[in-house]
Formats: structure tokens, C-alpha cells, sequence
């Protein structure tokens, strides 16, 4: 029931990771926004996730992680009553801030819950779980493109909507606190931060969810700027990349069984250079639209098995190693939007440019992983060494 449930609160953080991408093309025509005023718009919604994320994992440690997510359900549900009438900048900048903190502790939580799994079976189940990330990642352009006439205000209540159902569900599912065994100093809160590990993974983390969240706030803009109309833009975000990564957790989560989990995320972040290069050449729609889909496809393990490696390394407070890790990685979220704008300049065309961003972070995390491989296999069998000594 747990799995059930973290799974129907990381595909409202789903739903909310395409939320901008979606809604922005009809609110830069009616608010008259630039390049440059987008990217602050996604810089303010990085803040609120990378602002909450280690609060969240220490609350969650403290209080339970049933209180953490019906906080981050309630924060969202907030946020996206706001942007049924958006009439400024500066609202549509407020209400991304309250989603991005609520959409952190959302998905602080699922995969919190979710880490509490054997080592074996870690990795596989936290890319399953974030398979509903990608469905709800999915669902929120396709809706939106096909359905809702590409409304800003009808795809917030939309997501609402959907929130509100999630939270009725967490209110009346017991979830239990997870139990932490492990040394005083540990318990206090010191041992997390003075591994090397946590800080590696979590620079993954940064440069990963900076490609990702690049691809979900400025492909639909950036094909429009092509010549596409806004539908076909949102239906290729949709059922190319979105599907792309749905179908590729879904893969990850039975080849893991077989591979270790570094081994994965390397191969994927090897292929993630190559896609992300590729989807920014002209080509037909329909060749765009599969070059996106793969480009999910390799994106996908990457971050859920980087966290299962966190979770792994650091099983005593997984969730403030977990919460550090996804700060990280929305500080990288936070970042990358406004570089984007700014490398974009005034001109639609210049988006391109702005994306070319996304291949060189990916060849930087390739060679992260190949660099740190004997430094994080040191650090699992010591921190196996000490969990033998603890008993």
C-alpha cells in the first residue's frame, strides 16, 4: 500500500514538472513575456524546490513522512489556485515558487518512503515509482494540448483537481516512521555531510535535473519558435519526451535487477549527450518527435538511481541525505532556466543556442560518474563496514 501511495504522490510532482513547459507559450502571448522574464518565472520555481528540500528530508526524519507530504500536497493545490487568473509576472513568479516548494517535498517523501526497501531492490523500485513521474509528465501537455485548449488557467485546475483526489488518499493511509539505528552522532545529524559521496551524487543530481528541466520549459517553446503550432509542441513534450521517460523507467527498473545501478546511470548519461545534441537539428516532425522520445529514454534511470545509490550509501537519515541530494539537483533546476533565457536573448530563434547548454552538462555528468566510480565504491563498503559494527 505504501508503494501505492508514493506512487500517486510523485505522479502529482509529475504532473507539476511539465506544468511550466505547458502553460508558458499562452502565458508569454497574453502577459507579453520575454525570454529573460521566463527564465526568472523558472529561476522562482527552482527556488522553492531547491529552497525546501532539505528542510522537508529533516522534517520528515523528525515528524514522519505522512505530515511532510500532506504539506507539500497543500502547498501545490495553493499554488496552482493561483494561476487560475494570472494577471502579472509577478503572480505567475509567487505561484511557481509555492508549487516548486510543494512539488520538493512531495517528492522528498515518495522517495523517501520508497528507499526504505531492501538494497537489492532499491534501484528498481524507485525507477518504478518514478515511472508515474513520467506518466504524470506525460499527461499534464497532452491534456492540456488535446482537451484544454492549451489554457493556463484549465490545466491549473486540472492539476488541482488531481492533488486534491492524492491528498484524500494520504490523509486516511497510516505511514510509518522509518526507524533509524546508527550512533548518537549520526542520530544528531553530523556523519551525513562529511562523506565525499553525498556531495558527488548530489552535483549529479544538480547537472541531471538541469538537462531535464531545460527540456521541459523550453522544448514546446523552442519547436513553436520552429514553426510548429502550440498543440503539436505539447503533444511531442508529451508523448515524446514525457513517454520517453515513463518508457525508460520501465525498462530501468528490470534491467537493474541484472546491472548495477552505476553502471545504468553511466550508459545513460553517455547517451544523454549524444540525444540532447540531436534533438536541436531541423528535422521533420515526426523525427523530432522520436529523437525526443529517446531522449526521455536516457534521461529516465538517471536520477532515480543515483538516489537509490544515495539511499544505499546512507541508510541512517535517508531522508536528509535524500533531501540534500534533491536540493542539489533543483538548485541545478534553478539555475539552468534563467542561464537558458539569458543565452537566449531576445530573438524566439535564439533558443537553440540557450539548449546547447544541455550536452555539455551531459558529457560533464558522464565523466563525474567515471571519475568518482572507485571513490563510491570505497565509500559502500565502508559504509557496509560500519553497519556490520553497529550490529
Amino acid at each position: 500500500m505504501l508503494i501505492f501511495v508514493s506512487c500517486l504522490v510523485i505522479f502529482v510532482y509529475g504532473l507539476l514538472s511539465s506544468l511550466l513547459g505547458t502553460i508558458i507559450p499562452g502565458l508569454a502571448d497574453s502577459l507579453h513575456l520575454t525570454n529573460a522574464d521566463i527564465g526568472y518565472i523558472g529561476l522562482a520555481q527552482g527556488l522553492g524546490l531547491a529552497g525546501m528540500s532539505v528542510l522537508s528530508g529533516a522534517l520528515m526524519d523528525r515528524k514522519g513522512k505522512k505530515l511532510g507530504v500532506i504539506l507539500g500536497l497543500c502547498a501545490t493545490i495553493a499554488g496552482l489556485m493561483m494561476l487560475l487568473h494570472p494577471t502579472s509576472m509577478a503572480l505567475v513568479a509567487l505561484a511557481m515558487f509555492i508549487l516548486g516548494c510543494g512539488g520538493s517535498i512531495v517528492i522528498v517523501g515518495a522517495n523517501a518512503i520508497t528507499s526504505d526497501v531492501s538494497d537489492k531492490r532499491r534501484a528498481a523500485a524507485l525507477n518504478f515509482l518514478n515511472v508515474f513521474s513520467g506518466l504524470g509528465g506525460l499527461i499534464t501537455p497532452f491534456v492540456a494540448g488535446n482537451l484544454l485548449g492549451s489554457s493556463a488557467s484549465h490545466t491549473a485546475l486540472f492539476g488541482g483537481a488531481a492533488s486534491l483526489a492524492v491528498l484524500g488518499v494520504v490523509i486516511f493511509t497510516p505511514i510509518p516512521q522509518s526507524r533509524t539505528i546508527g550512533s548518537p552522532e549520526t542520530e544528531a545529524g553530523h556523519t551525513v555531510f562529511t562523506h565525499a559521496a553525498l556531495y558527488i551524487l548530489s552535483a549529479i543530481t544538480l547537472l541531471y535535473t538541469a538537462c531535464e528541466f531545460g527540456i521541459w520549459n523550453w522544448l514546446p517553446k523552442y519547436l513553436i519558435s520552429t514553426g510548429m503550432s502550440s498543440a503539436l509542441a505539447l503533444n511531442i513534450l508529451s508523448l515524446g519526451f514525457a513517454c520517453g521517460l515513463l518508457v525508460g523507467r520501465v525498462v530501468a527498473t528490470s534491467v537493474l535487477w541484472r546491472i548495477p545501478p552505476f553502471v545504468v546511470a553511466t550508459a545513460c548519461s553517455i547517451a544523454m549527450i549524444c540525444t540532447t545534441y540531436l534533438v536541436l537539428y531541423p528535422m521533420s516532425a515526426w523525427m523530432t518527435g522520436t529523437v525526443v522520445f529517446f531522449t526521455g529514454m536516457a534521461m529516465a534511470p538517471i536520477f532515480p538511481t543515483t538516489i537509490a545509490i544515495v539511499g544505499k550509501l546512507f541508510k541512517e537519515q535517508s531522508g536528509t541525505a535524500i533531501g540534500f541530494a534533491i536540493t542539489c539537483g533543483f538548485s541545478g533546476f534553478m539555475l539552468s532556466s534563467p542561464v537558458i533565457g539569458w543565452l537566449s536573448g531576445a530573438n524566439a530563434s535564439g533558443i537553440r543556442r540557450g539548449l546547447l547548454l544541455l550536452p555539455i552538462l551531459s558529457c560533464i555528468i558522464t565523466a563525474i560518474f567515471l571519475v568518482s566510480r572507485n571513490l563510491l565504491r570505497k565509500e559502500e563498503d565502508k559504509q557496509e563496514a560500519m553497519a556490520v559494527a553497529h550490529g
